[in-house]
């Protein structure tokens, strides 16, 4: 079960002992796998954190002086100003003037990091209410957004859920051609248009047909080329538009999809696409290529917004869940 929705309700029968062990063993293992793979994927962030430590704690003593160059560390590794202060500020209540070792200073920043990060590590719930639920995916291009989109279409069908794709980049071959190549792995049906039709037009074409064909769940892409931001602006608000004629309570989720090497400039480009989009939903990628792993606790701190899942990898089982206290040991390096 891949974890963002809920699957279908089924009678449970009781099984035998030895079955439920294998089962719960098996569940075990793709944990530590996951937790593995984060820790390995977030080694660039954590490495950054850890050396810098090392260099700032050789004086044993948290003062003023260790308590700055603490700060600048956060602000470096990309968790921005805002969080290094709040961060600070708590180690300094705790621990001022006192001798500490790097392990403890690393595990009042883990509980920081995870107290900062539980508010918004929250699940993607599809709806049982609205059929189709309506999923708008947002972000500029090379995010990640479409392999994204791919993946949670593949684990949405593993689920049982009948899902849909309308690919509404209409003016983006690749982004399309794309789609359709994780359309068929997932089994799933895609609705696109000819090259820069009306993304609306697609849009409105797909919610018919996932509602005629009862599907569980209709999953929008969109452009996002900010080069030309009246266009965007445009095109978004007129395929939400369109969308509510069919569902006034739709889209039901409205996500934008974060490239984590951006750095902080990913704050930016939340700022630029709730000026377009109600947004409701964040999701990170690429996290195990970068040492800015930290952009992700700078969101949460100022957006508030839910981060429903992180990426570390290409593969299909690469994307997960967000968990926040997995997370804050990861980037500190915690064990």
């Amino acid at each position: 079960m891949f974890g963002f929705g809920k699957g279908k309700n089924k009678e449970k029968k009781e099984e035998p002992q030895n079955k439920i062990e294998i089962a719960q063993d098996s569940a075990k293992e793709e944990k530590s796998g996951w937790v593995s793979k984060l820790k390995s994927g977030l080694s660039k962030s954590s490495n950054k954190l850890n050396d810098g430590l090392k260099d700032i704690f050789v004086r044993k003593k948290l003062d003023d002086q260790t308590l700055e160059e603490l700060e600048d560390l956060l602000i470096s590794a990309d968790l921005g100003a805002q969080t290094a202060s709040v961060i600070t500020e708590n180690l300094a209540k705790n621990k001022f003037d006192k001798v500490v070792t790097e392990e403890e200073v690393k595990q009042e920043l883990a509980s920081s990091i995870a107290a900062i990060l539980q508010n918004v590590a929250k699940p993607l719930e599809i709806s049982q209410e609205h059929k189709p639920h309506v999923i708008i995916m947002c972000g500029v291009n090379g995010t990640g957004k479409t392999t994204t989109i791919g993946k949670l279409a593949s684990n949405y069908t593993a689920e049982g859920k009948k899902v849909i794709i309308a690919a509404c980049d209409t003016f983006r071959a690749a982004a399309v051609e794309q789609l359709e190549v994780w359309s068929k792995r997932s089994s799933c049906q895609i609705i696109k248009g000819k090259e820069g039709v009306d993304p609306a037009s697609v849009a409105y074409e797909a919610y018919e047909i996932a509602k005629n064909d009862n599907a569980d769940i209709l999953i929008i892409d969109t452009a996002g080329r900010l080069q030309n931001k009246k266009n965007l602006m445009e095109q978004l608000t007129k395929i939400i538009r369109v969308i509510k004629k069919l569902d006034e309570s739709a889209p039901h989720s409205s996500i934008i999809v974060l490239d984590a090497t951006t750095g902080q400039n990913a704050n930016s480009q939340v700022k630029v696409f709730k000026e377009m989009v109600d947004l409701n939903g964040i999701i990170v990628t690429k996290l195990d290529g970068t040492a800015k792993g930290g952009v992700v606790v700078s969101l949460a701190k100022q957006f508030g917004l839910p981060i429903h899942a992180i990426g570390v990898g290409e593969g299909i089982d690469d994307l997960k869940p967000f968990n926040a206290e997995s997370f804050a040991n990861s980037l500190v390096g915690i064990e």
